[in-house]
């Protein structure tokens, strides 16, 4: 997207005290006018403690409603006034609060600032930004929702503003500025595989993609820079590799044309399954050309279909398998260990519900997702051998795909011990995202890895990854039949129901610290598709993330 710049705000007049409301009243670059209500000096019940080598009081304890209250005016009072050096100072990181407020105004020329206060919440206080963008002979409206949070000083206790780039504008992460001018890469116009425009009105997910689309293609797509405020990415967020992001338009540039491989059916069906879910992710594709055919989150901020980098749980056993049968230590209808429980690097790993499978094959230890029936081979494995599996045949974990626009393409790194066993299962250090479980169900269904692209390398003559090798004939004759009879007889079953026979699937649930519930994981094929998607907290895959993918299946079939 360019280079971009930042972000303030300048205004002066001082505030009006008319009983329990303070209000800023201005002209011209001014804050227009907020409110705080409640809380009074009886509501003070912080308590202090005295050094007796430094004498020096330190307030300690839950904040009062007037702290809080008394706390938000000033530091909004003063960045109102336009008093960079004050309202820096009523926050806890007066060097980036400095840089930021002032730049609001000198570099993203927001003036005419109206913040208005909504009702605290404990030590939070949410407010109303109403602005004007100017610049040269061109204005626009600006309006958004923020918040501060208020803490206290680890120095002395008082109640300060916790610093967050976010507190300026939401969309902003530390580190990144708002600039107003000429974009440095003009606006792209993406189509459709059938030609029909892309945008977040039709296609709620699209916002991240068409961020990314621009960044890449803007300069060569033929179009011509226009007038806006956006967001200029730090150091931070390029390495999250976010986008810049365009917030205001002042003047529309020519936009250029690029033509991606999505598919409007399975597109807006993408977006439907997604919305019945608080948290949920998915990716199609063709398998035998790498075509990327729907993308769609919940969360509309952060594309993870793409980006995320989570564990994904007993998915990984897909890969895993392929290792085991390539080594000759499991076969499909061979017998296979499949104990309740299983030690290895001093860690008991368990089944769920600690269920064994007795006499059991391997097919029915991976229908059912039996964790033991993999950890109880790590020992007959290296350190490095399950890396080089996802690596050399499956493609991932190299840092080199090219799809067209920000992507993460997976991580198995070498671990060992107990670490090592836990990643057979898809936990441990493996992360990945539903774009990379589509195109791990993609390589079993095709029998070669074809990178997943979202744009034609023929329009930038980019090169894709490629896989240095295959898994021999028996290996992949053997996954895609223990694949297909999850998708007949186990985990998968009820959400691949009527999809077959030609079909395969597995299902995943991921822990995760602090989440009461498992993210739930899901990747499948088709005939000539394969998905994956992931709900966050959602429990057992088969039950959340496999009713999406299988619909879109269905649909694509």
């Amino acid at each position: 997207m360019g280079k971009r710049r930042r972000v303030a705000e300048r205004r002066k007049t001082r505030p009006a005290v008319i009983g329990g409301v303070i209000a800023v009243v201005v002209g011209g670059a001014g804050l227009g006018a907020y409110a705080f209500y409640g809380g009074s000096a009886g509501d003070d019940h912080a308590h202090t403690v005295s050094s007796a080598g430094d004498h020096k009081a330190v307030k300690t304890g839950p904040l009062s409603a007037t702290e809080v209250r008394t706390t938000a005016e000033r530091f909004l009072t003063a960045w109102g006034q336009g008093r960079t050096s004050a309202a820096a100072a009523a926050t806890n990181g007066s060097t980036a609060a400095t840089a930021l407020l002032t730049g609001y105004s000198k570099d993203a020329h927001v003036k005419n600032v109206t913040l208005t206060p909504g009702t605290p919440t404990g030590a939070r206080v949410p407010f109303s930004v109403r602005a004007t963008v100017s610049y040269r002979n061109l204005s626009r409206p600006l309006a958004y929702d923020s918040a501060l949070t208020v803490v206290r000083r680890a120095a002395d206790g008082e109640p300060v503003v916790q610093w967050h780039a976010s507190v300026v504008h939401p969309e902003l992460e530390d580190g990144d500025t708002l600039v107003t001018g000429e974009s440095g890469t003009p606006p792209v116009k993406a189509l459709d595989r059938d030609g029909g425009e892309l945008t977040t009105a039709r296609y709620p997910s699209m916002g991240a993609v068409l961020d990314g689309l621009r960044e890449k293609y803007g300069r060569t797509a033929g179009g011509r820079a226009g007038i806006e405020l956006r967001v200029v990415r730090g150091k931070a967020s390029q390495k999250a590799e976010l986008s810049d992001k365009t917030l205001v338009e002042l003047s529309k540039g020519t936009p250029g044309t690029v033509r991606t491989t999505l598919s409007p059916a399975l597109q807006a069906a993408a977006e439907r399954q997604v919305a019945k879910q608080k948290q949920a992710s998915v990716v199609v594709m063709r398998p035998s050309t790498g075509e990327i055919l729907a993308v769609a989150n919940t969360n509309h901020g952060f594309n993870t279909a793409f980006q995320g980098s989570l564990a994904p749980g007993s998915t990984m056993k897909v890969i895993t398998s392929s290792l085991l049968l390539d080594k000759g230590l499991a076969a499909a209808d061979k017998p296979h260990p499949c104990p309740k429980t299983f030690t290895y690097g001093g860690w008991k790993f368990h089944n769920d519900d600690d269920f064994e499978i007795k006499n059991g094959t391997f097919k029915a230890s991976f229908a059912r997702s039996c964790n033991t029936a993999f950890i109880s081979q790590a020992k007959k494995l290296t350190n490095t051998d399950l890396t080089q599996q996802a690596q050399q045949v499956f493609g991932l974990s190299r840092d080199n795909w090219s799809i067209g626009v920000p992507s993460f393409d997976g991580a198995v790194p070498v671990q060992s011990a107990a670490q090592m066993a836990a990643s057979l299962i898809g936990q441990g250090g493996v992360r990945m995202n539903p774009l990379n479980m589509a195109s791990v169900s993609a390589t079993v269904k095709s029998g070669v890895f074809h990178q997943p692209y979202l744009v034609s390398p023929s329009v930038d003559h980019r090169k894709l990854a490629t896989a240095s090798r295959t898994m021999s004939a028996s290996t992949l004759s053997q996954l895609r039949e223990v694949m297909q009879y999850t998708a007949a007889y186990g985990t998968a079953a009820q959400a691949m129901a009527g999809l077959g026979p030609d079909y395969g699937a597995k299902t995943g649930s991921a822990e995760v610290d602090g989440q009461q519930k498992p993210n739930g994981w899901f990747t499948a094929y088709r005939g000539d598709l394969a998905a994956a998607g992931v709900v966050q907290a959602g429990g057992h895959g088969g039950d959340t993330a496999g009713p999406i993918v299988a619909s879109l299946l269905k649909l694509g079939g």
